[in-house]
């Protein structure tokens, strides 16, 4: 698989744009709460729920690794996003391979 052919399943399709849309609107709106509110309280569990799946295990296993600890902001932002860019990828290829455009050694045909 090329490179082009992983950012086309991860940005350049109709599903993975208004997924990340979505989750961008939804960083946009606890950062402009984190930064303009007193008490933001639990404001990012949004961008979260939106890249829940795949965004749980990673906790889990971050906070098995850490203990009681919390990880730091940098380390959160970090994980969320490349959470949400691997879903992104399999939404995507799931997408795609409905269509029937993923196949395995078979060219196209050209369809005039």
């Amino acid at each position: 698989m090329t490179a082009r052919t992983l950012v086309r399943l991860t940005f350049a399709n109709p599903a993975s744009a208004i997924y990340l849309g979505l989750v961008g609107a939804a960083v946009a709106v606890a950062t402009g709460v984190t930064l303009f509110s007193p008490d933001p309280g639990f404001v990012w569990v949004l961008p979260a729920l939106f890249a829940f799946p795949l965004f749980l295990f990673v906790t889990l296993i971050h906070g098995a690794a850490l203990g009681n600890g919390q990880p730091a902001t940098w380390l959160f932002l970090a994980e969320l996003i490349l959470c949400v860019l691997a879903q992104s990828l399999a939404l995507g290829t799931i997408v795609e391979a409905s269509r029937g455009r993923l196949r395995r050694g078979t060219p196209r045909t050209p369809t005039s």
